[in-house]
């Protein structure tokens, strides 16, 4: 099966895990991701408050370990596998994303990368390929690092379909992201294309294999990853191959995947295709070649997401750009915080949402943890109208340990610390 083949089924919630078992085996994932070494799950969380599209759903979680274990795959050598930044919580995030539930059912590792792990310079994982780099040298010139257990282990990206403000689209290629930087990757956002496929390159050095599995269960429209107006598509998605699935997703959502960046980048390197004529369609051929007409993240962007554009690439770069590479960065963390999770979240989440939370995947997600499964799925969903737990006052509450935690955590802070701490 060549690499540049993309698994596409349709999906209900009855039949959610054995979709998942025939996604994957559809594009070949036994081909890639070897049993005799470790397998990370790389979990996406892109807002810790649960957000239609957003984020890792747990039915992905759960399907893709179930589909693993049912293949042969040693659980013991598989973990669910996050990365921290300054403002999503990981560990508020998977428990109201539903995802450690999961990762305990199954008993297995579940590794935060920023807590106890050691990381190593880039030039000791990937030597001189690093001289290739389109452009994390100039944004990093003394090198960065990357986990050190990220070398010789398999991993599978569980991206969700949904658009980006700065990527026009994000889907496997950008589930790299968090856990391949350090804290400072928003100084590759005004390059975020090239350092996608900077990040890509070291994939495919570092990683004894790499595979992804898409939800697109709900898909996710305008100002993502996380302001969006969420769609029930029931897709599932999977490659070997990041820039084709990308592509493909990118393509059912209305986009030509050759005029968004970073997969052109990627494609013209070799790194993948991303021309949707050279990759083939495995399963629902039909399902692959709906097109939704998404209307995209730059038509109807929040403030939050002008102010960026303006910060990055436009009239505020100048005299504002260069603060975030300075130890008053932490203004800018306060600020999406404030904006997303104590304004918008609280005002605009319920209405949003409202539509993809009657749906029988939302009514799934509302009662996830009294239901009963079977091999292939979920009989029954539930009797019980969806509802969420942090709207309105509660959310905005919760923004507030949020902030806290994002001015603790702030890695402008951090280092002020470490060269404060009395040698030991």
């Amino acid at each position: 099966m060549g690499s540049s083949t993309v698994a596409v089924v349709r999906t209900t919630p009855r039949t959610v895990f054995a979709d998942v078992h025939r996604v994957m085996n559809l594009a070949g994932y036994q081909q890639v991701i070897g049993r005799d070494a470790d397998t990370a799950l790389k979990v996406n969380i892109s807002w810790h408050f649960f957000f239609p599209a957003s984020s890792t759903t747990p039915w992905q979680l759960d399907g893709v370990i179930r589909a693993m274990v049912r293949d042969g795959y040693d659980p013991g050598l598989i973990h669910a596998c996050h990365n921290r930044t300054v403002v999503i919580d990981a560990h508020l995030g998977e428990r109201e994303n539903k995802q450690l539930p999961v990762v305990e059912a199954h008993g297995l590792r579940n590794v935060h990368l920023y807590e106890d792990e050691d990381w190593m310079h880039i030039r000791d994982a990937v030597g001189d390929l690093a001289d290739h780099f389109l452009c994390l040298n100039d944004v990093y010139p003394d090198g960065f690092h990357i986990p050190r257990r990220f070398v010789g282990e398999n991993i599978v990206h569980l991206p969700t379909v949904k658009t980006h403000v700065f990527t026009t689209t994000t889907g496997a290629m950008k589930n790299a992201f968090g856990g391949l930087l350090n804290e400072r990757r928003h100084w590759t956002h005004p390059v975020i294309h090239e350092t996608l496929v900077d990040l890509l390159m070291i994939q495919h050095k570092i990683h004894r294999g790499v595979f992804a599995v898409m939800d697109g269960t709900f898909a996710g429209d305008g100002p993502g990853p996380r302001c969006m107006v969420p769609h029930v598509a029931n897709v599932l998605l999977a490659s070997a191959d990041q820039v084709a699935i990308d592509a493909v997703a990118a393509k059912m959502m209305g986009f030509d995947p050759l005029s968004i960046r970073y997969i052109r980048l990627a494609h013209e390197r070799g790194l993948g295709c991303g021309d949707p004529r050279d990759i083939r369609i495995a399963g629902d051929e039909a399902a692959a070649g709906e097109n939704w007409h998404f209307r995209g993240p730059f038509e109807r962007m929040t403030f939050a997401a002008r102010m960026q554009h303006r910060i990055y690439w436009g009239r505020l770069k100048t005299p504002v750009e260069w603060s975030l590479k300075t130890v008053l960065a932490p203004w800018a963390y306060v600020a999406s915080v404030v904006y997303h999770d104590t304004f918008w979240y609280p005002v605009h989440g319920r209405r949003m949402m409202r539509r993809a939370l009657e749906s029988d995947w939302g009514r799934l997600f509302q009662n996830w943890e009294t239901l009963a499964s079977d091999e292939a799925g979920f009989p029954e969903v539930g009797a019980a109208p969806a509802a969420l737990r942090r709207t309105g006052a509660r959310a905005a509450l919760r923004s507030l340990g949020v902030l806290a935690s994002c001015l603790r955590e702030a890695p402008e802070f951090g280092a002020r610390r470490r060269r404060a701490a009395p040698a030991g």
